[in-house]
């Protein structure tokens, strides 16, 4: 073995993103689970310190300090240096817009769940999974 990563045909990685994304949609994040315990549950609304760790099939995750406001009515700001992403979560559906300043580079509509203290979300047009892991709450 090389150690080289041969990039995957596009039908093998359509197929990658679709099961990546049929994980992330199909089964309620309950599904199969104990009840999370407290350490483990969703965030409460505030200010966290985060990873936002960007997941492009078949590389593996690239994760980086990030800053999180989490607030209450499903608004989510998360901050890699300078740039925002604005989250805005519904019911089964995140509506995303990147902004650099007031300049808005990139918005999407996507699926998304929440794995304990993990917001997962995927980009499958560019087959890209997002993962916003809160750590401490920001003093």
């Amino acid at each position: 073995m090389t150690g080289k990563v041969t990039p995957l045909r596009p039908a093998a990685r359509a197929g990658l993103v679709a099961g990546l994304l049929l994980a992330l949609v199909a089964l309620p994040p309950w599904a199969g689970a104990a009840p999370s315990a407290p350490s483990t549950a969703r965030p409460a609304p505030g200010r966290y310190a985060a990873q936002l760790c960007v997941t492009t099939i078949p590389a593996p995750s690239n994760c980086g300090p990030a800053q999180v406001d989490l607030r209450t009515g499903g608004a989510v700001h998360v901050r890699v240096d300078d740039l925002v992403y604005h989250l805005k979560l519904h019911r089964g559906r995140i509506d995303l817009m990147l902004m650099h300043g007031a300049v808005e580079i990139d918005d999407f509509v996507a699926p998304y769940q929440w794995a304990g203290r993990q917001l997962q979300f995927i980009d499958a047009d560019r087959g890209v999974l997002y993962e916003v892991r809160f750590g401490a709450r920001a003093r």
